[in-house]
């Protein structure tokens, strides 16, 4: 595992189109409307955050392949892990572990007092970050108007 430098968040992209495709499948309201946003945008987004130090980003690799990655943002205290990703084919080879290890490691030592995670209506990984302590504080009703 290792953290990624700006310049490389294109090899982000096969693991954000099987997290749009997850969510697509499993969210209980919004199936097919992943992803919101181009994924070329998306890395745009995440290339800024790099390179301005807002955002940490750290990949699992199996050769030249991203099997999973983790991106972090902390503003102040508060820390939030905004990705979490491990291909389906890797899944169960303790990376998700390892990289949940490194964001919780890495916001607490940046100064975080609090990590906040999104989960998607209906995504199993809920249980997977219970695990570490995580706990439903809020719900997010949405419209389409």
């Amino acid at each position: 595992m290792r953290q990624i430098a700006h310049d490389e968040v294109y090899r982000l992209e096969e693991c954000l189109k099987a997290l749009a495709e997850h969510h697509n499948e499993v969210s209980v309201n919004f199936k097919g409307c992943f992803p919101k946003k181009p994924f070329s945008q998306t890395l745009a987004a995440f290339e800024k955050a790099l390179a301005d130090g807002n955002s940490k980003i750290a990949v699992i690799e199996d050769n030249d392949r991203v099997a999973g990655f983790c991106k972090t943002d902390l503003v102040g205290t508060q820390g939030s892990i905004d990705y979490l990703i491990v291909l389906k084919e890797y899944r169960g080879s303790g990376y998700g572990g390892q990289l949940m290890d490194w964001a919780v490691d890495t916001l607490r030592n940046d100064g975080a007092a609090r990590i906040e995670i999104k989960v998607v209506d209906g995504n199993d990984a809920k249980a997977f970050y219970e695990k570490y302590g995580f706990r439903t504080v809020s719900q997010i009703l949405r419209a389409d108007i």
